[in-house]
């Protein structure tokens, strides 16, 4: 695990209320809460974390919920959809569940040999639950209405629309030792073989297409997970040769980051696994204090009392 770009890490997205956000991610999808928080640049404003038990890399969803905020446009230059895992046989559960809970959806189809169910949440994100032919053995977190016959594993892949794909599949292969490994039409399949899980880019070429805006619903960053801190460094010397221009590393608290955007428009971080969830709360309260970063704590009351109320 030297120098490797372990799959992904986790992905962050725009949101609207953060009640009905938390309402849908906790409720309807089954996902535990593992990290309430506040924005790094807009304490004002949540950050939450979810994900499995522990929220173990490649299962980690991240939110900014602004109220108010415009709806995006999926496009060009965004990551478009987002992929989870979820056991064989269980679409029908979930489509029953989405219609039962008044989601869009669409019924089952298959790509790439897998099935797959596409739904958007409240905010218009676009996800995709996949069939996986790999079978996936990651713990899931189980809710009331969700067991694990049908819970989520983590992620699948990811898809990014790009009018050209040259430079975005040059940063895969050649940085982050991607494969590109199988095509339909315009959509071409990249994986690493570092992991067996959250192992996957789409990336998918639309020359026509116009770019499209991110806001509410929309993508906001994809990270890439490295072991420690050494091998984030490493990267970042492999991205400033490659001519990018890349932020310093930056401390998130549950992880260490640099941020970067890649030739195709989408900002990319990479992540490091160290120090994890569990630095700042136990594992059983995951998810439970509203946990601030340092600077922020002289304004505490303050921004308990601006912050939307989820229960």
């Amino acid at each position: 695990m030297n120098n490797e770009i372990l799959g992904i890490h986790h992905i962050t997205a725009i949101a609207g209320n953060a009640k009905r956000n938390y309402d849908f991610y906790t409720g309807i999808l089954g996902l535990r809460l593992i990290k309430k928080t506040v924005n790094f640049d807009d304490p004002h404003t949540y950050h939450f974390y979810y994900g499995d038990e522990k929220g173990t890399p490649g299962s980690i969803l991240t939110f900014f919920p602004w109220e108010g905020i415009q709806a995006g446009r999926r496009g060009t230059k965004q990551v478009t959809e987002i992929g989870y895992s979820v056991p064989a046989g269980s679409l029908e559960f979930w489509q029953n569940r989405f219609e039962q809970h008044n989601i869009i959806y669409n019924k089952p189809a298959v790509k790439f040999g897998e099935r797959y169910l596409t739904f958007l949440d409240p905010d218009g994100l676009k996800f995709e639950l996949t069939e996986a032919k790999v079978k996936d053995n990651r713990p899931q977190w189980e809710t009331a209405g969700v067991d694990k016959t049908n819970a989520v594993h983590g992620f699948h892949h990811i898809t990014s629309t790009t009018n050209k794909m040259e430079g975005t599949a040059a940063v895969l292969t050649t940085i982050f030792g991607y494969r590109l490994a199988e095509s339909e039409v315009n959509r071409h399949r990249f994986i690493t073989d570092t992991v067996e899980q959250a192992a996957i880019v789409d990336l998918v070429e639309a020359p026509g297409e116009a770019i499209g805006h991110v806001a509410g619903g929309s993508v906001h960053h994809v990270a890439f997970r490295v072991k420690d801190e050494a091998t984030l460094m490493y990267f970042r010397d492999k991205i400033v040769e490659m001519g990018l221009n890349i932020t310093e590393k930056i401390d998130r608290n549950y992880f260490y980051s640099l941020y970067f955007r890649e030739p195709g428009g989408v900002l990319f971080e990479i992540a490091t696994d160290n120090p994890g969830f569990t630095i700042d709360e136990p594992l059983a309260e995951l998810g439970s204090n509203l946990k601030l970063p340092a600077q922020y704590e002289s304004i505490r009351t303050e921004i308990e009392g601006i912050l939307p109320q989820l229960s």
